[in-house]
């Protein structure tokens, strides 16, 4: 049938074998925090990612029921799902995940690349290249642009400690001295 509706991404598998990739790209995303892989199973996995966050919001013997039924290994993603990223992510309404598309993985594979990781953790790459972004004004004596300001305001507004590790950022970036070439013998 063309053109129809399409629900979700077929990933040209059969339904066992999808199951199971998803279920595996999901339980490497909450054991590692971010994940490369292509585009079209990053958004998908990131569907299944935000609800099974949700699932862990809730907290009781019915999610954790749900939850060990959609990942690999519960004895290991369980206690992380349910204690650390339940407590991260109690006040944010959604959004848990973030995609990020870069090029791709090599030159002889030139399909669609992403990075799929979950947001306000340690290894948050928008907020790491926010610090980056300030810091070089910063070091350069130039007043931030609207759109570093408005990345700054996103990625701290649901930190418990927003404000305050972010300028640990950075003051951590700006000592690395890297970024444009104001530090560079002319």
């Amino acid at each position: 049938m063309a053109g129809g509706v399409v629900k979700y991404r077929h990933l040209s598998r059969n339904s066992a074998h999808r199951r199971a990739l998803l279920r595996n790209l999901v339980t490497s995303l909450i054991q590692k925090e971010t994940i490369r892989t292509s585009y079209a199973k990053a958004k998908e996995a990131q569907r299944a990612a935000e609800k099974l966050i949700t699932l862990a919001k809730r907290n009781n013997e019915t999610s954790r029921q749900k939850a060990m039924g959609k990942v690999f290994t519960p004895d290991l993603v369980l206690p992380k799902l349910f204690g650390e990223l339940r407590q991260r992510y109690a006040e944010r309404p959604g959004g848990y995940t973030r995609v990020l598309r870069t090029a791709p993985k090599s030159v002889y594979d030139q399909g669609d690349s992403a990075i799929l990781e979950l947001v306000d953790g340690p290894r948050d790459l928008r907020f790491a290249m926010t610090a980056g972004a300030v810091a070089l004004d910063t070091r350069l004596g130039r007043p931030s642009r609207p759109l570093t300001l408005l990345n700054r305001t996103k990625v701290t507004r649901y930190r418990p400690d927003g404000a305050a590790a972010f300028e640990e950022m950075v003051r951590r970036v700006a000592t690395l001295r890297l970024g444009g070439g104001a530090s560079r013998p002319g």
